[in-house]
């Protein structure tokens, strides 16, 4: 008994050295403690990005790898984490070792075609140069993702012929030391502009499975808050970041999640009928949500990837990992009811810009009342329902812009809860 006390005690004693030292590197030195963090878990997505969170909550911003400045690991720079080279999707230690020595031989990487050609054929193929464009390794070079994905394959031809094709021991041209030269036969990017954002997340989600320069639900981020219950991690049974290492929600909890749809999984049950498994991810991770019959054929136009919806839903909590929702609806984020609500100063400049307003936003049939706020007077007047419109579509694309940036808002309402 008195050596199971000891061993307990130094036990103890142990843990509790390594809890202080913890708490003083994540007090005094955050950044680097979190980079050091992220390393740990680089193989496991869903810690990642549970530790990116963290950083986020801290004011640590997190950047995407660098071909120039990047190693494998997290690390910091500039007092930011940047993303390690390692974690991209196809990108083993090997590659990035080549990388560094590479840089360290001759220098930075001035262009795309330049690490192509300083890089091995093993080194450089297809599929590690679309990985490191899609995950934002190659921004520091000249030319856009979009310039890039629309070359990199005639750039590696190029070179691969032009390493075929020399003789050994002997300078090439391009060998010389005039550097003008020695870049004159670069391929030239197409003059296109940059994907849009949401494809550009899609390309990091690929390979880095996060989202590193921002996430596709940011724009909705009140409109979650406002009606969500419970986050993705509430589900999560996990000791490291829950003291009890059971979820935050309890087994039959009536919740309502929210997210982007992102996998569907359909099922035929033994009395052959049709239910799906669907993964709903939000800005903190994933839930799966299990539609049973009854609700699939009512909703299963909605169980569309990439949808935004809510689900209102029972939690299911058990021995696993992470708990499930078993879905008893699912309302679109389009529709949520809602008002636009449009400023004017008096009524007389409300008089002045009446018919302009209405001719404005007759085009956006929805559902959505329209609200006239007038500041002078404290009036509001609601237009009538002949004239409901959608207020997010107005607000989204600048319908509206004219009567002023701070004149016109929507004002959401809430999911019953």
């Amino acid at each position: 008994m008195e050596i199971t006390s000891k061993s307990y005690l130094s036990t103890s004693a142990a843990y509790a050295v390594v809890a202080y030292q913890t708490a003083y590197l994540k007090y005094y030195y955050p950044v680097e403690f979190m980079a050091a963090l992220l390393t740990s878990v680089k193989a496991n997505p869903g810690k990642v990005l549970s530790y990116i969170m963290t950083c986020r909550q801290m004011g640590i911003e997190i950047i995407p790898p660098d071909i120039n400045k990047g190693y494998g690991e997290f690390h910091v720079s500039d007092g930011k984490i940047m993303y390690g080279m390692s974690a991209i999707k196809g990108i083993g230690t090997p590659v990035v070792a080549a990388v560094k020595a590479e840089r360290s031989r001759g220098g930075d990487f001035v262009s795309m075609q330049d690490f192509i050609t300083r890089m091995t054929s093993k080194e450089a193929n297809r599929h590690t140069i679309e990985n490191f464009i899609k995950s934002g390794a190659f921004d520091c070079l000249p030319g856009n993702r979009k310039q890039k994905m629309m070359v990199y394959g005639e750039m590696i031809d190029s070179v691969n012929h032009e390493k075929r094709g020399s003789i050994t021991g002997q300078l090439s041209l391009f060998d010389m030391e005039d550097t003008g030269l020695g870049h004159a036969n670069e391929i030239q990017y197409p003059d296109v502009p940059e994907y849009e954002k949401e494809e550009l997340l899609a390309f990091e989600k690929e390979t880095l499975s996060i989202y590193i320069s921002g996430h596709p639900l940011e724009d909705y981020t009140s409109l979650l808050k406002k009606n969500c219950t419970k986050n993705s991690i509430d589900f999560v049974n996990d000791d490291e970041d829950n003291n009890t290492g059971m979820a935050r929600v309890y087994d039959g909890e009536n919740v309502i999640i929210g997210g982007i749809i992102t996998a569907k999984n359909i099922k035929i049950t033994r009395k052959n009928t049709v239910m799906a498994f669907i993964t709903v991810e939000d800005l903190y991770g994933s839930v799966e949500v299990v539609v049973f019959s009854n609700c699939y054929e009512k909703k299963k136009e909605l169980l569309e990837t990439d949808s935004k919806v809510f689900i209102k839903g029972r939690a299911s909590v058990g021995e696993d990992r992470q708990g499930k929702v078993i879905c008893q609806d699912i309302i679109p984020f389009g529709k949520i009811p809602c008002e636009l609500w449009v400023r004017f100063t008096n009524i007389a400049e409300f008089k002045e810009n009446e018919n302009k307003l209405y001719e404005r936003i007759m085009p956006y049939d929805g559902n959505d009342t329209v609200c006239i706020y007038v500041i002078e007077e404290k009036l509001v007047k609601k237009l009538p329902k002949s004239m409901c419109t959608d207020a997010r579509r107005i607000v989204k694309e600048r319908v509206l812009e004219e009567f002023g940036e701070n004149q016109v808002a929507i004002k959401e309402k809430s999911i019953e809860k």
